[in-house]
């Protein structure tokens, strides 16, 4: 089977079903498992994430999004040169990832992972799983991940609970959304201003302020712990000195629906409890 995946998270999937070498094609932005580089590049993202602070990629993103632009694009002939079986990409952000909508016709079967929640991120595993052939490692993956879990939920339960805010962009900054949300309930924190299930949202530093939380994550969608601390230091002005701060890799462990998720919530709680989990 020849596989395209225009998503990271998909090819971290592929990568956790055994598949990776399937995969021909990929999206700029797909990075894990790093065998997955050997597969050709097929969409690219219009805005240059490396060379301009988050403002400036929020401002490029809005007016994009604003004048009903695409943020991918698609290299058709690559794509139709790949000749692929299978083309896995999504429909829960334009931002993150090319839209099945705009998957150009090459006569292969289009796969669409949609979840918003962590139990429909391991339901997505499976579904990719048993599209692919691999109906059992699809299931096996799945509940390795919710197992790590609810391993991070017993060894937290009973601790007294911090109040977080998880900053999915900085400048300006978003409250979460989606699964990072019930990340933060797994890791043992209260969310203070994220939601589970639906899209982050635009708030401000004041509105963090008011929402008094012990510890705030920086954890900005795309980006590693190192660029997190870099966008965190140009607003340090904003932040209260009372609070814990902490930077992750939010493109690795956080953003993308993933069975690394798992993996945040092991981070979460070796912030919020100094626990570590084996």
């Amino acid at each position: 089977m020849r596989i395209v995946s225009l998503l990271p998270s998909a090819t971290e999937i592929i990568g956790d079903l055994g598949l990776i070498a399937d995969l021909v094609g990929r999206s700029c932005e797909c990075n894990w498992p790093p065998s997955s580089a050997s597969a050709k590049i097929v969409s690219l993202s219009r805005v240059d994430s490396m060379q301009l602070s988050g403002a400036q990629i929020d401002t490029q993103v809005r007016t994009a999004m604003h004048n009903g632009e695409e943020l991918y694009a698609i290299d058709e002939a690559i794509l139709r040169q790949l000749a692929p079986d299978v083309i896995i990409t999504q429909d829960l952000c334009r931002v993150c990832a090319v839209s099945s909508d705009n998957v150009c016709d090459v006569g292969a079967k289009v796969i669409s992972l949609d979840p918003h929640t962590i139990n429909e991120v391991a339901q997505s595993v499976v579904t990719l799983g048993a599209a692919l052939g691999v109906v059992a490692k699809g299931e096996q993956v799945a509940n390795q991940m919710l197992e790590r879990i609810e391993m991070v939920r017993r060894a937290v339960a009973g601790r007294k609970r911090p109040r977080v805010f998880i900053a999915e962009w900085l400048d300006p900054p978003f409250a979460s959304g989606h699964w990072i949300p019930e990340m933060v309930e797994a890791a043992g924190g209260i969310e203070v201003l994220g939601k589970p299930g639906v899209p982050s949202v635009t708030t401000s530093w004041q509105a963090v302020r008011e929402a008094h939380p012990d510890i705030v994550v920086f954890a900005p969608c795309g980006f590693d712990e190192v660029r997190a601390a870099k966008e965190a230091s140009a607003l340090a002005h904003e932040f209260d000195p009372r609070w814990q701060t902490a930077c992750v890799d939010a493109d690795r462990f956080f953003a993308r629906p993933a069975p690394s998720i798992a993996d945040g919530v092991e981070q979460l709680a070796k912030i919020f409890h100094n626990i570590t989990i084996d």
